[in-house]
């Protein structure tokens, strides 16, 4: 099963994470590769390039010099192809360009461009991407403490919009930030690194593992991470409460102080005016 490292803001590997052998781990398949990133290339063609034939280019309508008894060749107009200004003969015309993968192709390249990231240490998961304020030098910073050679491409993936890590970004032309649904083969592979948390990764196991929607897969790992942060504020509070108790127990025949309870004050009672001295 393939595993990698997890590194926190400071570049410290944390711990080792395991990941899907169905997603991480499959041969890259250069074919399907291939065929996805040129249909995706194709598809964002407008195809919107147009020019004028002879009958739609402006002017034309005399005839420029009679028939016969000039010398000349013949012509009907000025407009003829032939002319300056003349209409265009076989130019490109607005058509669609579209090249239709089907979805388990577009899938399986998706695999086998992660599986090529992971085989090649170019996959860096973090344990959490944030700044407090954008801020580009806190950007670079975060960059260079990252197993990520200098220079290089590199792509975030975030599980969900932060707009601090996108403000800070926008300004390094060697980065990119997007969001994990956007995932895509040409993404993938024109960046030298990945740089993703780890929800990003569960998100990515739960939807190209398991087949599960895009929507369902964010309310699984959002409620995931809810869950490990009320175990953790549970636990919390729990070594409070032990802390809280003392650690070295009375000796035999000795009373530890008694507290004062809540209702009771700390001010001394004044006797009243009608009790006895």
């Amino acid at each position: 099963m393939p595993s990698t490292k997890v590194y926190n803001m400071a570049g410290e590997a944390v711990e080792n994470l395991e990941l899907s052998e169905q997603v991480f781990g499959v041969t890259p398949n250069v074919a399907v590769l291939h065929q996805v990133v040129t249909a995706q290339l194709v598809n964002r063609r407008q195809g919107n390039a147009s020019t004028k034939t002879r009958s739609e280019v402006s002017g034309g309508n005399k005839k420029p010099y009679k028939q016969k008894g000039t010398g000349r060749a013949r012509q009907g107009s000025t407009r003829a192809p032939q002319f300056r200004h003349g209409g265009v003969v076989w130019g490109p015309r607005p058509h669609r360009y579209h090249h239709d993968v089907p979805k388990k192709m577009r899938r399986l390249a998706i695999r086998s461009a992660l599986s090529d990231k992971v085989a090649n240490e170019s996959l860096i998961v973090v344990n959490d991407i944030g700044l407090e304020a954008p801020s580009t030098k806190g950007m670079l910073k975060l960059l260079s403490q990252l197993p990520a050679e200098e220079g290089k491409r590199v792509l975030m993936m975030l599980p969900q919009r932060d707009e601090n890590v996108v403000l800070s970004t926008r300004n390094i032309p060697r980065a990119k930030v997007q969001h994990v649904s956007s995932i895509n083969v040409v993404e993938l592979l024109k960046h030298d690194y990945v740089i993703m948390p780890v929800k990003t990764v569960r998100w990515i196991e739960l939807v190209f593992g398991e087949g599960v929607s895009a929507e369902e897969a964010t309310l699984r790992v959002t409620q995931n991470a809810d869950d490990a942060s009320v175990t953790r504020a549970t636990s919390t509070t729990e070594g409070a409460k032990v802390s809280s108790e003392p650690l070295i127990p009375p000796a035999t025949g000795e009373t530890l102080p008694l507290v004062p309870s809540p209702n009771e004050g700390d001010a001394p009672t004044t006797p009243s005016s009608d009790s006895e001295v």
